[in-house]
Formats: structure tokens, sequence, C-alpha cells
């Protein structure tokens, strides 16, 4: 088919573009034509055979990290001696390879025991129960990158308190929750919000002791989300989500205040007006104040 003269053209094909019509690599068209064919049946990696079986690899590997004098060293170092010391040449990879499937690697670098699943659910059935709080991230021109804090009621999604800065560290974290415990409890005090857990992730923010004494001084009970479970801290990831899609994405804020004004707007337009489906698609407020009927009767 290359060498079909083109009736358009008057030029043969050419390989490349049969090759390429064909969806074939061109390698495999010339070991064809040069009468290298695959053995039936081949299923091994392709190139050529290396000097050392994976068995004569591994025992080199075995006996490197045996000999070395130091421990939880990973595949590198291991790559490095056999090359540069030993003069053993095989691809890095390939000693990873080895390494994680004989269980050789830096148990520093492994998981240590079983990962936590989450297999229940986060939502309450009333309110006061949990919140969730997470940051967020928002470019501006004039300022750079800034933060964004909310802390959400996980019982019917409402945004119960945020916050806008610069700087987001441990300090900042602490005010969606300090104006959420305001706006619930009208005060901050000693075990103002007792019986309220804080469901949060492993951000520095909220690994800090200032954090989480201050959250505990408030009576508060911290919790934290499982590792590579983002879902367990759902509630205030999605409201990110929601706020990211219909602030954030697609508009240019210049400063810091002009992204505060637009959060804050955003979040009682949320609270008043956002069809939560869980709700039976009642608004958070709505679904607020219909909750505060009965006690109000």
């Amino acid at each position: 088919m290359s060498a079909t003269v083109s009736p358009t053209t008057a030029r043969p094909y050419g390989v490349r573009r049969v090759c390429a019509a064909w969806d074939l690599s061109r390698s495999s068209w010339y070991a064809r034509a040069a009468g290298v064919a695959s053995p039936a049946g081949a299923t091994g990696s392709r190139g050529p055979t290396p000097a050392l079986t994976d068995d004569a690899l591994l025992a080199l590997i075995r006996a490197d990290l045996a000999a070395s004098p130091f421990q939880g060293e990973g595949h590198r170092k291991v790559w490095a001696r056999l090359t540069v010391v030993q003069g053993v040449h095989t691809a890095r990879k390939r000693v990873l390879r080895l390494m994680r499937q004989h269980q050789l690697l830096s148990p520093r670098r492994q998981r240590q025991g079983a990962a936590l699943v989450h297999d229940g659910t986060i939502v309450t059935d009333a309110p006061g129960i949990m919140w969730g709080t997470d940051g967020a991230r928002a470019f501006t021109v004039d300022q750079g990158w800034c933060w964004i804090f909310v802390a959400v009621e996980h019982w019917n999604a409402e945004c119960v308190g945020w916050h806008v800065c610069k700087t987001g560290n441990r300090y900042a974290a602490l005010e969606p929750i300090a104006a959420g415990l305001t706006r619930a409890y009208g005060a901050l005090g000693v075990d103002i919000g007792r019986g309220l857990q804080l469901r949060m992730d492993h951000g520095t923010q909220y690994l800090s002791d200032h954090f989480l004494n201050q959250v505990r001084h408030w009576g508060l009970t911290p919790s934290f989300a499982f590792v590579e479970q983002p879902q367990t801290n759902g509630v205030a990831e999605r409201f990110n989500r929601t706020l990211k899609e219909q602030v954030i994405h697609g508009r240019i804020f210049r400063t810091v205040e002009e992204l505060r004004v637009a959060v804050g707007a955003f979040v009682e337009r949320y609270n008043a007006h956002w069809r939560v489906e869980k709700l039976g698609f009642l608004t958070p407020t709505e679904a607020r104040l219909r909750h505060a009927l009965p006690a109000a009767a």
C-alpha cells in the first residue's frame, strides 16, 4: 500500500502516511519487512532482553540492602549504588518495580496499617451536631493568591461562617468558626459550643496547637477526616466547589476586598435561595426555619 501511487498527486503514499492511517507503528512495519516477527503468544516487554534476569537483580538488591549501613532507604539509593559502585547497568524503574513487588521499599514511604474507609454518612439528623470547615484559594491580580475559609452546617449545608484573607494561617482558619458560633449562640466563650463536632482535614492550619486549643476552649470536639478520603469532609468540600463554580471560575478579581465582597454576597444568596436535594429541595434557610417551628409552637 505504501508503494501505491496516489491518483491525485501522482506520488506514492509512503510508509508514514499508511502507518498513521492504519494506527500501526512504523517499527512494527519495518520489522515485518525485514523478516523479524514476534514469537507467537509472546507477552514479554518490548526491547532487548536485559543482561540480568529479575531473579538475579533481586538478589543484588537484597544484598545491597543487607550491606548498607543505613535504614529506610528508597529505590533511588539502591539503584545508585548498584550502578555507580557495582557497575550494574539497569533501569531505575526496574529496581523500583522489583522492590515494590517484594515489599522492599522503605516502610516510611508506605501506608502503615489498614486504611480507614468511609462507608457511612456524614449528614446529621438535626442541627448543632457537626460543622465542617475547609479552606480554598483564589487568585487576585494585584495581591496574588488569597484564601477563603468556610464553616458549613452538616445538617442543612448552610454556610454559618466565612472569612477571606491574604494569609491563610491558623488564625484565619478560626475566623469562620468564631463567626458561626457568634451567629448561632450570640457570643463567644468557654464551652459555648459544647456538644458540637468540627469536621476538618489534615491541613497545617487545623493541626496547629493554637487552632485545636481554641476550638476545644469553645467546647467543640475536633473530628478529622480520613486520610485520602475527602468525602468524609464532603459537606464543606461540596460547598467550596459550589462557591468556586458560582463565584470564582470565569471571573477576575483585582484585590482581596473585591473577592471578599463577592464571597459575602454569594453566601447570603446561597443560604436563602440554593435548593438542596437532601432537604427535599428546601433552601438552607427554609430548612432551619421549618425545623424551628415546632419549638416555637
